[in-house]
């Protein structure tokens, strides 16, 4: 029974819906080993990590096909360079967002190769397209994406908590809340009294 079940063919078409499903993203040249150079490709991103590389095809095949485009506040929102797609858009809208260095709308195409520079939260980042999807996707899969060229974040200032006080020390005093208002930079009584 089951030497029929392998003449019958099934094996073979999934197989072949199986290269379907691959992206091609190099020529159909025959690998040394019988395979196409698309099948060499992935099984290459296979070995660096199976479940990113699982991802990164799923947001392949989601993704448009070959010579479409993808909005720029859909992809820069699918990268994970913004929290929501809506705050895309409007930083679009506001003009924070150039593509090769023009100001763009929200529907503005994007390509493969197209720098993008996004200001956002007081940071500039300047990432050039490397892949194009439509679907938000994790941040391993989003940093394969994308080549980062953003200069480096500035360092945090190691700034001590004003007010915090250790547990178990009771409610503060009429002088130690003056002090905690005084550190704060709340206005307290100008006189100090």
């Amino acid at each position: 029974m089951a030497a029929e079940r392998a003449d019958d063919g099934v094996g073979e078409a999934a197989d072949t819906n199986r290269r379907a499903r691959t992206p091609v993203t190099g020529t159909a040249s025959e690998a040394p080993d019988g395979e196409d150079a698309a099948g060499a490709d992935a099984k290459a991103a296979v070995a660096v990590d199976p479940k990113v590389a699982a991802a990164v095809a799923a947001a392949e095949a989601a993704g448009p096909q070959h010579g479409e485009t993808v909005r720029v506040d859909s992809w820069i929102w699918s990268v994970r360079l913004v929290k929501t797609r809506s705050a895309g858009a409007t930083a679009c809208k506001g003009g924070h967002v150039r593509v090769n260095g023009d100001r763009v709308k929200p529907a503005h195409s994007l390509r493969v190769g197209d720098e993008v520079r996004l200001v956002h939260e007081g940071r500039e980042r300047i990432v050039v397209v490397k892949r194009l999807i439509r679907k938000r996707v994790g941040a391993p899969v989003a940093v394969q994406c994308y080549v980062d060229n953003s200069p480096p974040p500035p360092p945090r200032e190691a700034v001590a908590p004003a007010g915090i006080r250790d547990r178990g020390t009771g409610r503060p005093t009429k002088r130690d809340r003056r002090d905690m208002e005084r550190l704060r930079g709340a206005g307290g009584r100008p006189g100090g009294h």
